[in-house]
C-alpha cells in the first residue's frame, strides 16, 4: 500500500538550537541563554546558542536549501522571549515579524509551515516568577499563544503546543541535566505537570477559537518505546505494557503520564498511589480543558528502550556487545517506528506523524569538498521502511519529519553531535548539503518508493 499522496515529508529544528541572535532586536533572555552562560554550566565544552547556526540572519538562505532538498514541510519553533521578552506584557514586534517573514518565505517556496509554540526556551522572567510551578503560567502561555495565532494563523494550519514535556520537565527539573539544571521534589513536579497539561489544553482551545485557517493541532511527546523480543503474543504484550508503564524509567519521562490525561482523560495506573497525599486531581472543568481534542498524534522517536531486566551482569550484559550505535551511543533499532506507531495508535486512536527522527553521526567535509554520510542514509532507510510497514498494517500515517534540517546546538551535548541533512561549519557558517540530503530529496520525489531501491 503506497503512502497517501498528501503524505508530509518534512524537516525540523528548534529556535534556540539554530537562531542565534540571542540578545538582538529586543529579544529577552531564555533559561537556556541564562544557564549556558554560567561558569559551571554542565553543557559540553561550555558551549551555548548565542550564535548557533545564525539562522536569524540567514533565514532566506536556509529556506532556499530546504527548497533544494524538496521538503514539503518545515517544523520550527517560536522563541517565546523573542516574541514577548518578559514572557508577559509588551510584544516585541521585530521578534514576531521574524517568524511572519519566515512563514512568508516558506509559502513562497511551497513549503508547509508546522509551528511548535514551545520548544523549551522559557523566558527567564517567567522562570523567575515560578515558571511552570506558578499556576499563572497557564494564562501567560495562553496570552503568548494568542499573539502567535493572531499573527501567523492566516497562513499556518499545523500547530504543536509543546515539544517533549517529558524532556523539558524530565531533564530540566527532574534529572537536572537540561536548563534550568535543577531537581524539584515529586510534589512540585506533579504540580508543574498539571500546569503544563492545563496550558496545553488552554492553548488548543485558543488556537481553535482564534485561528484564521482551519487548524490541525497536536503536541510532540517522546517517551520510552519498547519492541518485542520475538513475535509471540506474550512478547508483544510485554513490550506494549512496558511502553505505557507509569514509572518504568521515571514517571516524568513516561508516555502514559503525559498522554493518558491529555487524550484519554484519566491518570495512568499507579499515578495516584505514587503521589499519595500530594495527588490532587483535576476538577471536572479542568479535565475539559486538558482533554481538548487533538487532530493527530506527534511522536519524537529515535531508539527503542531495552528491557532493564536484561541489563544486569547476572543476566548476561554481553548480549549487547558491539551493537550498532549512533555517535551519541543511542541504539539503532529501526523496528521502533513500527511498534511505537502501532502501540500509540491502538491506545490513543489518532493518526500518527513522526515529528522527530534521525541520528547523530561523526560527519566531516571530505577531500572532495562533500559530506558523505552513508550511515545516516542506511539508518533512515531502515526506520522509514518500518514506519511504512505500520501503515500497511492499518496505522493511519500523516507524515515524517526528519531531525534535523541542519546540524545545530544539541542542548547539553553542545555542537559535537551532528543530526543534520545540511552540514554547518560553525566557524564560517558555511552550509553543505550532505549525501543524505540528496537521498532524502529522491525519497520525497517518489513519495517513499525509492526506499526499496
Amino acid at each position: 500500500m503506497p503512502l497517501p499522496k498528501d503524505f508530509i515529508w518534512g524537516v525540523a529544528t528548534a529556535s534556540y538550537q539554530i537562531e542565534g541572535a540571542w540578545n538582538e532586536d529586543g529579544k529577552g533572555p531564555s533559561i537556556w541563554d541564562t544557564y549556558t552562560h554560567w561558569r559551571n554550566t554542565p553543557v559540553h565544552n561550555h558551549e551555548n546558542g548565542d550564535v548557533a547556526c545564525d539562522h536569524y540572519h540567514r533565514m532566506k538562505e536556509d529556506v532556499a536549501l530546504m527548497k533544494r532538498i524538496g521538503v514539503k514541510a518545515y517544523r520550527f519553533s517560536i522563541s517565546w522571549p523573542r516574541v514577548i521578552p518578559d514572557g508577559t506584557g509588551d510584544i516585541n514586534q521585530a521578534g514576531i515579524q521574524f517568524y511572519s517573514d519566515l512563514v512568508d518565505e516558506l509559502i513562497k517556496n511551497n513549503i508547509e509551515p508546522l509551528v511548535t509554540i514551545y520548544h523549551w526556551d522559557m523566558p527567564q522572567a517567567v522562570f523567575e516568577r515560578g515558571g511552570w510551578l506558578n499556576p499563572e503560567s497557564i494564562g501567560w502561555f495562553e496570552n503568548y499563544t494568542k499573539v502567535v495565532i493572531d499573527t501567523l494563523s492566516d497562513r499556518v494550519s499545523y500547530w504543536f503546543t509543546f515539544n517533549e514535556p517529558q524532556i523539558f520537565l524530565g531533564l530540566g527539573c527532574y534529572m537536572g541535566t537540561h536548563a534550568p539544571f535543577m531537581k524539584y521534589s515529586d510534589r512540585d513536579l506533579f504540580r508543574m505537570s498539571k500546569n503544563v497539561m492545563l496550558a496545553h489544553g488552554t492553548a488548543v482551545n485558543t488556537i481553535r477559537k482564534y485561528a484564521k485557517k482551519v487548524p490541525k493541532i497536536s503536541y510532540a511527546p517522546t517517551g520510552p518505546s519498547f519492541i518485542p523480543e520475538n513475535s509471540s503474543p506474550e512478547a508483544i504484550e510485554k513490550a506494549r505494557s512496558q511502553t505505557f508503564a507509569f514509572d518504568e524509567f521515571g514517571y516524568m519521562l513516561s508516555n502514559s503520564f503525559w498522554s493518558d490525561p491529555i487524550i484519554l482523560g484519566r491518570w495512568p495506573e499507579g499515578a495516584k498511589e505514587f503521589f499519595g497525599e500530594d495527588f490532587v486531581d483535576f476538577t471536572a472543568d479542568e479535565w475539559k480543558i486538558v482533554t481538548a481534542p487533538l487532530d493527530f498524534y506527534g511522536m519524537n522517536i529515535y531508539a527503542a528502550m531495552r528491557d532493564i531486566s536484561k541489563l544486569s551482569a547476572a543476566e548476561g550484559n554481553a548480549a549487547l556487545s558491539g551493537e550498532p550505535l549512533t555517535a551519541l551511543k543511542w541504539s539503532i533499532t529501526p523496528d521502533v517506528l513500527y511498534w511505537s506507531s502501532k502501540f500509540m495508535y491502538e491506545r490513543y486512536g489518532l493518526p500518527i506523524m513522526i515529528t522527530e527522527n534521525g541520528c547523530a553521526c561523526t560527519d566531516s567535509v571530505h577531500l572532495d569538498g562533500k559530506v558523505h554520510d552513508p550511515q545516516r542514509i542506511d539508518f533512515l532507510k531502515r526506520y522509514i521502511r518500518a514506519f511504512y510497514k505500520a501503515g500497511e498494517d492499518g496505522v493511519p500515517l500523516i507524515g515524517y519529519t526528519h531531525w534535523s534540517f541542519m546540524d545545530n546546538f544539541e542542548w547539553a551535548d553542545g555542537y559535537d553531535p551532528r543530526f543534520g541533512l545540511v552540514y554547518v561549519n560553525y566557524q564560517t557558517q558555511e552550509r553543505i548539503l550532505k549525501d543524505s540530503a540528496y537521498w532524502y530529496k529522491e525519497v520525497i520525489e517518489t513519495n517513499g518508493e525509492s526506499l526499496w531501491n
